[in-house]
């Protein structure tokens, strides 16, 4: 029985495209022309850039690979890669990747790779050294567009970590990276521990704590800002919690001219860190 996976050395002539069955899921068996296993410690990513980013910081995280034949000649360095090392890859039909990657946005190119847990907060801390440094706490922040765009956004200016609340059950997805075009390598996860502890600890770091509010908050323009920051970011249509708000250092709005209600929270944000960095001589 033939292999559908190529572990040979890449040529300008690929192997013919093998039809995976009606219904490749996760969890499916790995017969003849079927998909791999993947187990819960696995991601599947899909589009080029959020692959290539995660093969140009963690190539080892790469278990299996599917791209389409004019995709070929753009990832040489993977599938050399792939081969030199062991790792599956496969050359299927367009309409394959598209349930492979339940989607039509793929880009041409879908990658099963392990998935990273989140830091702890305390060994976050422990890493991040002196200096300014800005994070970002998603208060109910759950819509995985949205969560990509953060993430693109949080590369770009350069944001140090991505802080999750311990009862959330945000994680990154096929979809989030692909959103984020890379972004996602970029920027660590960190999960919480309960409120409390959070910001005593955060606050033990040297780091302000600022609620970012709809209405009602200090004009975020006219605000001297903490060296050390973390936004706290809420939930899409309900913001963030009000209590919470309250018990924060600061409460920022973002002033507009009022044809629209608000931003939305991906929008928001882009915002926000943007004026941090501003203020740090970074924009």
């Amino acid at each position: 029985m033939s292999n559908p996976w190529n572990n040979r050395r890449p040529s300008a002539r690929p192997p013919r495209a093998t039809p995976l069955p009606a219904n490749p899921r996760e969890g499916a068996g790995t017969g003849a022309g079927g998909p791999p296993v993947r187990g819960s410690d696995e991601l599947r990513l899909y589009g080029l850039n959020a692959v290539q980013a995660m093969f140009a910081r963690r190539p080892q995280a790469l278990r299996k690979l599917y791209l389409a034949e004019d995709m070929i000649p753009r990832v040489q360095p993977m599938l050399k890669w792939c081969v030199a090392n062991r790792v599956g890859y496969r050359v299927v039909a367009d309409g394959d990747l598209n349930k492979l990657a339940a989607t039509t946005h793929h880009e041409g190119i879908v990658a099963d790779v392990v998935r990273q847990d989140p830091l702890t907060l305390a060994a976050w801390l422990a890493g991040l050294g002196a200096g300014p440094a800005l994070a970002l706490w998603l208060d109910g922040v759950g819509n995985p567009h949205n969560f990509g765009a953060i993430l693109r956004s949080a590369a770009h200016f350069g944001v140090a970590a991505i802080l999750l609340p311990a009862e959330t059950t945000l994680a990154l997805s096929g979809a989030a990276a692909r959103v984020a075009e890379g972004g996602a390598e970029s920027v660590p996860l960190v999960r919480l521990p309960a409120l409390p502890q959070a910001v005593a600890q955060l606050r033990d770091a040297g780091f302000g704590l600022a609620a970012t509010l709809v209405e009602g908050g200090d004009n975020l323009f006219n605000t001297a800002l903490p060296a050390r920051m973390v936004y706290v970011m809420g939930a899409e249509g309900q913001g963030m919690d009000r209590d919470f708000a309250q018990s924060c250092d600061l409460r920022l709005s973002i002033p507009g001219s009022g044809a629209v209600e608000s931003l939305n929270v991906a929008s928001a944000t882009a915002v926000f860190l943007s004026s941090w960095c501003s203020q740090r001589g970074k924009g």
